[in-house]
């Protein structure tokens, strides 16, 4: 009895320290990437803004062929949404909303993650003119996770994960831009 008392006393022990880690946790996570692209500003820009365009560089975009697309709006202006539902685990289903646009600059967006895990994130592209003919471009997301999943955050590098994946079409948006 005594023995099935310690082992009860140890679990109990271990889901207590599982449950007050997390509190301690800071929850935010945000990463951010770039490339430097020739061509000028105003290209980069208009083609960015769209978001339809980034079925053709986006990672996630890229992952599933079969994936279903559903577009609600005017693409390229606050509001447009768009919609994704893949079988394929890390695309999931979400959508990405355009919050807001400084135009020929940056533009904002909401996405909202229902599967694999429900989540809410805040994207952005960013372009900068280094010259007339050379535009970098700068692609991040930011978020929190909630309790008690943030500890996943003491064992994840979400830097790496995300960055990885932005760089990847980071560079594919520019073998399209000066391909073009």
């Amino acid at each position: 009895m005594k023995l099935i008392k310690t082992i009860l006393l140890i679990i109990v022990t271990i889901i207590g320290i599982l449950l007050i880690i997390p509190l301690f946790v800071n929850g935010n996570y945000s990463c951010q990437r770039e490339v430097t692209i020739n061509k000028n500003k105003t290209e980069v820009f208009e083609f960015v803004k769209q978001l339809k365009n980034q079925n053709l560089y986006s990672k996630w975009a890229t992952m599933d062929p079969n994936m279903k697309k559903i577009f609600t709006g005017t693409d390229g202006e606050v509001g447009f949404i768009s919609r994704w539902e893949s079988e394929v685990k890390e695309v999931g289903v979400g959508e990405q909303e355009i919050t807001n646009i400084i135009e020929g600059q940056r533009i904002d967006t909401e996405l909202r993650f229902i599967e694999p895990f429900e989540s809410t994130d805040l994207g952005y592209m960013i372009t900068e003119a280094v010259n007339d003919s050379t535009t970098i471009v700068k692609w991040g997301f930011k978020g929190k996770m909630k309790y008690p999943t943030k500890v996943l955050l003491l064992t994840m590098d979400i830097e790496e994960m995300l960055g990885n994946d932005l760089q990847e079409g980071l560079d594919k948006l520019k073998t399209i831009m000066e391909e073009n």
